[in-house]
């Protein structure tokens, strides 16, 4: 009988045992599932990429308006004259003197050839030019500048300037220079250079007001 009792006693420690076992190993498992999840649901400090804000270019510098034209100087009219003399002459285009009018502030010049070839002209005359002749095939580019000076009073002046643009243009077996609208490139590159040269800033700076 005792032995008999200690039998049963043995198996029932043997259960017990195993039994805290095989809890211990659910427990486990399930605690070891409960960590992937917290871990898989937890928020990172890195925004993803579907959150993350683009620049698409807010903070570049954005590009200025054309000058105005007639453009306000401050100079008197004669070292104005002077200076636009300079400066036309530094971009290598020439006066007209028998066309010009210096007493009454009228200055024309001499055409100046910016482009020369088809495949150069045909670009540059598309920049200084509005082309409406399509099926032209361009071989020169020139323009003619008429650059008028108005006295406001002893130290304020306007500057208008007007550009005549030319393309040299195939037709039939000859060709010929034919009229083409401006815009305004030509006009607004010798203002640049015409500000620069009076008030030693250039307009393409940032930190330049035009008036």
């Amino acid at each position: 009988m005792p032995r008999i009792l200690f039998s049963i006693a043995f198996l029932v420690l043997l259960s017990t045992g195993v039994f805290a076992q095989v809890t211990s190993q659910v427990k486990g498992i399930d605690t070891q599932t409960q960590k992937i999840k917290d871990d898989t649901n937890k928020t990172t400090s890195r925004a993803s990429d579907a959150t993350r804000s683009i620049n698409w270019g807010k903070d570049k510098t954005p590009v200025r308006d054309r000058l105005p034209n007639p453009y306000r100087l401050t100079s008197r009219r004669d070292v104005l004259i002077e200076t636009i003399k300079t400066v036309l002459k530094d971009k290598q285009i020439i006066v007209d003197e028998a066309s010009s009018r210096i007493n009454d502030g009228i200055i024309v010049t001499q055409p100046f050839q910016f482009a020369k070839g088809p495949v150069i002209t045909q670009n540059e005359l598309k920049r200084y030019g509005v082309i409406e002749f399509a099926d032209n095939t361009w071989s020169k580019g020139r323009y003619m500048l008429t650059i008028e000076v108005q006295s406001i009073d002893g130290i304020q002046n306007t500057v208008t300037v007007n550009a005549k643009i030319e393309g040299l243009a195939g037709r039939g077996l000859g060709s010929e220079w034919t009229t083409v609208q401006s815009s305004g490139v030509a006009e607004e590159e010798f203002l640049v250079k015409l500000v620069e040269a009076v008030t030693g800033k250039s307009p393409n700076d940032p930190n330049t007001v035009s008036n």
